[in-house]
């Protein structure tokens, strides 16, 4: 290894000073630590807006949800109250009937039967529809009209 003697250490200081250790170089290194930090804090900033705003639109969702369910609870309510509540629950646990309707009791063994656990039902079955109608109502619309009514 080659000996570096005192003149070719103060030649190499000079060079470093005069070429990379000028003002201008300091002013621009400083420039740019400060476009960094700055970058740096506005990164920051919206990452805590954006969690900040995840935070409001979760708190929004549930109070929403707290204003639907109360809605619903006071609607339920309201039809407790109605009239209309109490002739069914009156109907079902004591089985009255109104004037010219029919009672309909099912043979213990049906599924109808079974479900109602000896109370009065009425039954209503839907008649299944052929396998050409279906395919009729299918491509002609009549399941979608069937729905709109």
């Amino acid at each position: 290894m080659k000996n570096i003697n005192q003149t070719d250490l103060r030649r190499l200081y000079y060079h470093a000073r005069h070429n990379y250790f000028t003002t201008n170089n300091l002013v621009v290194l400083i420039g740019l630590f400060v476009a960094a930090s700055w970058a740096w804090g506005s990164v920051q900033a919206m990452e805590r807006n954006y969690a900040l705003q995840k935070e409001i639109d979760y708190k929004q969702r549930e109070l929403r949800l707290s204003e639907l369910e109360t809605e619903k609870l006071q609607f339920e309510q309201n039809y407790y109250k109605s009239d209309e509540y109490k002739e069914l629950a009156v109907r079902e646990k004591l089985g009255l009937v109104m004037p010219g309707e029919k009672v309909l009791i099912l043979p213990p063994n049906t599924p109808g039967a079974s479900v109602g656990e000896g109370k009065t039902t009425t039954v209503a079955r839907a008649v299944p529809e052929s396998n050409f109608q279906a395919w009729i109502n299918f491509l002609f619309g009549g399941a979608y009209r069937s729905l709109q009514r």
